[in-house]
């Protein structure tokens, strides 16, 4: 999408009120008639006017700025007339740049910021007119008329946050961490949920999980569709890509959780190290509340506590048994999105002290005599919380 088909979106989301058209020959001069400038729907006034300014005024004349294409201003003027029942945006200037016979059938964008400032875009390629009207899921029978922000649901809001993000990349992919962190921004930003860390930290977690993964297919198809599309010359080109894109695919899901977990101990205040250093070369996901205080002898032990992060763990649990010494008989967490494993295995767990942390929606897939073994993402929070003396 180009860059300034997303200001333009941008601009509307952030601003007070909206207007689109299409602009006419007369708009662009193209039929040589004395009008200058744009006509505006009559359905555009109340933006403009108050209702006491259009009920004491035949003509009604404002007077603004615009800053155009997000490059340069131009002075305008908004003109109301009750006996023709016409409103006029006029005052660019003699022989304005955007307004001449190669613009006419060109969208007009106006956003108002203040009564005073308002910005102005001319898009003149059906590319980008498309792309401008599927933003905000618009027909072109829907134009010359207020855009009302009501009708965006939150998928187009979704896409216009995910095009912007990698329209912004510098890099060919982002990192592991900035992907997690553009998700929960996206996130909030769309959905206005930031809340839901403190209240609802299972279905904030699957809510970040499923947006990474979404802004993950879109970077992908952004830097791989044509080249895919194309087609390769040998086998071994194809294998190189098809290896780059597993590979980056792995790596991401496998610090995506631990990304996310530390977000929401983040939100909620608590104290924790991740990867910290307790024996040799051991390094468990989380430590609660740090690695000094695991290191102090003097430090209780039933307040310490460890979390581990795994995806998937249905042969990796074992893995984190002996990750702390000191805690070698206490229960060990283990936060997965694995949706489901045998009641043996289960039984295997609980011999170890492995107590299974899983978002409440996948604790449904296990089997069901033994479900309330099983903590949520919540019932840890308040745990550790807890520990910590913050609840």
């Amino acid at each position: 999408m180009n860059g300034l088909v997303i200001k333009a979106s941008n601009a509307v989301l952030g601003g007070l009120a909206a207007y689109c058209k299409f602009l006419s020959a007369n708009d662009s001069g193209e039929t040589g008639g004395h009008q200058s400038g744009i006509l505006i729907s009559k359905t555009a006034k109340d933006m403009l006017y108050t209702e006491q300014e259009l009920r004491e005024n035949h003509i009604l004349k404002k007077n603004g700025r615009i800053i155009w294409q997000d490059d340069f201003w131009s002075n305008c003027t908004f003109t109301w007339y009750e006996s023709k029942n016409e409103l006029r945006m006029t005052g660019f200037g003699r022989g304005f740049e955007l307004l001449r016979p190669e613009y006419t059938g060109a969208l007009f964008v106006m956003v108002k910021n203040t009564d005073e400032e308002y910005r102005g875009f001319i898009f003149n390629t059906d590319e980008d007119i498309q792309d401008f009207l599927d933003s905000f899921g618009l027909t072109p029978a829907e134009t010359n008329r207020p855009i009302e922000l009501n009708r965006l649901n939150h998928e187009i809001r979704e896409k216009q946050a995910i095009d912007a993000f990698i329209n912004g990349l510098g890099a060919e992919f982002p990192t592991s961490a900035e992907m997690s962190s553009a998700a929960r921004f996206i996130q909030y930003q769309v959905y206005l949920n930031k809340s839901l860390t403190i209240q609802d930290p299972d279905t904030m977690l699957l809510n970040w999980t499923e947006e990474e993964y979404r802004l993950f297919r879109a970077i992908e198809h952004e830097r791989y569709g044509e080249v895919v599309s194309r087609g390769f010359k040998t086998v071994d080109d194809f294998i190189l890509l098809a290896n780059q894109v597993l590979n980056r695919r792995k790596s991401r899901a496998g610090k995506s959780l631990e990304h996310h977990l530390a977000a929401i101990f983040d939100e909620n205040k608590i104290e924790y190290t991740a990867q910290a250093i307790t024996e040799g070369n051991k390094k468990p996901d989380f430590l609660f509340p740090s690695e000094e205080a695991y290191h102090d002898m003097s430090f209780a032990i039933e307040k310490l506590c460890t979390l581990a992060a795994k995806t998937t763990c249905k042969d990796r649990w074992r893995q984190i048994l002996n990750e702390a010494n000191r805690l070698r008989d206490e229960n060990k967490y283990l936060c997965t999105m694995q949706q489901g494993i045998s009641a043996a295995q289960m039984d295997e767990m609980k011999a170890e002290n492995v107590v299974l942390v899983v978002p409440r929606p996948y604790i449904m897939a296990y089997p069901k005599d033994r479900r309330d073994r099983i903590w949520t993402v919540g019932k840890f929070v308040d745990y550790v919380k807890k520990l910590e003396g913050l609840k």
